[in-house]
């Protein structure tokens, strides 16, 4: 199983250990803004698993990110593909989820660098998409740190969120290989 390092950072398989402080992460409203709501233990680690199970079997998709020495695990972040249906599928998409005490720190950015060069690199894919609500600006800015571009024609209504929700409409940047290619 892959497990790519930068400067600062590990992102790794998951560890039984992480299903409890992606719990809590998974329990914070601060956390979970921008999802349509908190989940019980019991649901965080229903996606832990899943998380955990895609890197078992793919050898990739959301790894755990470790702060050597400092922190065991802050949260998430890496590739997996989009398992809905929209527009611009079948399409792997580039996540985040940080723990609060991380924010503020260049960490999604530079693992997500690291994740995007695996993609691109050892997996030879050829575009990488990222997308959340249009009020999360936060995450908005990280995907325009790692040079990802935003066309307001591929914007969409999630499928999974019902008509009139809070959420509904979402962005998407989008970064092809031949683009983050010029970047490094």
């Amino acid at each position: 199983m892959t497990t790519l390092t930068t400067e600062r950072l590990i992102l790794r398989p998951w560890r039984a250990e992480d299903f409890e402080p992606f719990a809590a992460m998974s329990a914070d409203p601060k956390v979970m803004e921008h999802f349509p709501s908190t989940l019980t233990r019991a649901d965080s680690d229903n996606v832990a698993s899943i998380l955990k199970t895609d890197i078992e079997i793919m050898g990739y998709g959301f790894w755990a990110l470790e702060v050597p020495g400092e922190a065991a695990f802050i949260g998430f972040v890496g590739i997996r593909p989009v398992t809905f249906e929209a527009h611009f599928v079948p399409a792997v998409e580039i996540g985040w989820r940080l723990a609060p005490a991380h924010w503020g720190k260049g960490y999604a950015t530079e693992a997500a660098r690291a994740a995007l060069a695996h993609g691109f690199g050892a997996l030879g894919l050829t575009e990488i998409v990222s997308f959340t609500t249009t009020m999360n600006l936060r995450s908005q800015t990280v995907m325009q740190r790692i040079g990802m571009t935003h066309d307001e024609t591929d914007d969409f209504d999630h499928p999974a969120l019902a008509e009139g929700h809070r959420l509904k409409r979402h962005v998407l940047y989008r970064l092809r290989a031949e683009d983050w290619g010029k970047q490094i």
